[in-house]
């Protein structure tokens, strides 16, 4: 099934497609829509390469402080031999019994204890201002309650734990979208499917991932090569992918991924063949859509972003390559892979080459030393992997006509749970809330320590995700038939 295919697919009629509508669209998550209200008030030392960023002076912060608007507790960061932070975003196991607090829990003074070591299906971080054990933090501001979850013909639908987009300027989306089209009709992309382009509305997600630009010429320019890695998957990945090599002869389009993403990287980070072979690379690489527009989306975002951003583009995107082969491979063996590997696989293949030129329309650099570090690579990879868990949400029920050449988490889950398709959907929602959580809790200290291009950066990976999520709940396919 493909990205395209997917994001312009009608209505879902899945059985289950209410319940994923629930979680993509219900708004009564308490993630704050801004993650710092402060900055750090003293310059810190740079990172060296075996430690985390540490701050040189000042305090140290215990929470993140301030998040403001509808039921926006501050969550704490977690304090040495402190249990109060149990599971508190319910959802059913594979034994079907509900796991976290149930609503008649509210009074209860005892706190939950914290999750077992090991156990990813209950290690779900605390939703903020749900439960007694925010309760008793009065120092920590807190908004107006929240309903805790939506209903689906009387079953409990727990929200999405996500910041909510900071910007929806349908102008903007419009202008970037209008470009993408025209730009794939100049270089002969999607070529007949251009209303499927249209439909599928990238310019909206662009313009909302990306709230600090407000240039829709740089808006483009990240679009033109989000579409590019996207159509990656549409043409060399899907089962009717052309059967020729690149040089014309018969293949397969199994055998011939490999070689089709090697020919990208040639175009990405373009190879300097000697004199008599250089024109047979250069017509291979006139002949394919694909290869044409990474050629002229990344020439595009060269007019912004410097060398390194650049170079930071084509890492993220060649991890994602080495994925994409990982799962021809389940495909080519008929092998349903085990849970670990399949997220181990959705870490690079995920929203992580869309986010990396955060800082290049946001009019900045993140040090390399920065961006490299092991603790911010951890909470970037994590804010990817938290996205990714909202795309096989919102992909599953069209996934489920691919006849398994797909994989969405709730799939695999299923498979190795031997649990229900609902079971499984609900413990996806788990394990992304779990990932957001982390990803707050870990960045608070970073951000303290870090330099101010470093704090930005990480501000606009949270709004990355809250616009991520406002474009998955707007999709045609859980939107009401017009």
């Amino acid at each position: 099934m493909s990205v395209l295919s997917r994001a312009a697919a009608p209505a879902a009629t899945h059985d289950l497609a209410a319940d994923i509508a629930t979680l993509l669209t219900n708004p009564d998550s308490a993630a704050p829509a801004e993650l710092f209200t402060e900055a750090a008030t003293e310059p810190p030392a740079p990172p060296d390469d075996s430690s985390p960023p540490s701050r040189a002076a000042g305090p140290t912060p215990v929470r993140l402080l301030g998040p403001r608007g509808l039921g926006a507790a501050a969550l704490r960061l977690p304090v040495p031999g402190d249990r109060t932070t149990g599971p508190t975003t319910p959802y059913l196991g594979p034994d079907s019994v509900p796991i976290g607090p149930s609503e008649s829990d509210a009074g209860v003074d005892e706190p939950p204890a914290g999750p077992p070591d090991g156990n990813v299906a209950t290690s779900v971080g605390p939703a903020q201002g749900a439960g007694p054990a925010e309760a008793r933090r009065p120092s920590i501001p807190s908004g107006p309650a929240v309903p805790v979850a939506g209903r689906v013909n009387g079953a409990r639908i727990p929200p999405l734990y996500c910041p909510p987009p900071l910007r929806d300027d349908p102008a903007l989306a419009t202008a970037v979208n209008e470009g993408l089209l025209a730009w794939a009709e100049d270089i002969g992309l999607y070529e007949g499917r251009l209303d499927e382009l249209r439909k599928a509305d990238f310019g909206r997600l662009i313009m909302l991932a990306h709230p600090d630009c407000a240039n829709a010429d740089q808006l483009l320019a990240a679009a033109k090569c989000a579409v590019s890695e996207w159509s990656v998957d549409d043409y060399y990945c899907e089962e009717d992918a052309d059967d020729r090599a690149p040089d014309g002869t018969p293949s397969s389009p199994e055998a011939e991924l490999g070689p089709r993403l090697e020919l990208c990287m040639a175009v990405m980070d373009p190879a300097h063949l000697p004199a008599r072979y250089a024109p047979q690379l250069e017509r291979a690489l006139q002949a394919d859509p694909i290869l044409r527009a990474f050629r002229t989306s990344f020439e595009h975002l060269a007019r912004y972003a410097t060398p390194a951003q650049l170079a930071r583009l084509r890492t993220e995107i060649g991890g994602w390559f080495i994925a994409l082969g990982a799962e021809a491979g389940w495909r080519g063996a008929g092998r349903m892979p085990p849970v670990w590997e399949y997220l181990a696989n959705r870490q690079p293949h995920s929203f992580l080459p869309c986010m990396a030129p955060i800082d290049t329309l946001g009019g900045y650099e993140v040090p390399a030393a920065e961006y490299t570090h092991p603790a911010v690579r951890r909470v970037t990879t994590t804010a990817a992997l938290a996205a990714q868990m909202v795309n096989d949400l919102y992909s599953m029920a069209r996934e489920d006509l691919s006849n398994g050449r797909e994989f969405n988490l709730p799939t695999v889950l299923a498979a190795e749970e031997q649990c229900s398709r609902r079971e499984a959907v609900l413990h996806t929602a788990a394990v992304h809330d779990e990932l957001v959580h982390r990803f707050e809790r870990e960045a608070a200290p970073l951000a303290a320590s870090g330099s101010p291009e470093l704090r930005r950066f990480l501000l606009g990976l949270w709004a990355w995700m809250g616009g991520n999520r406002a474009w998955h709940a707007d999709s045609r396919r859980y939107k009401d038939a017009e």
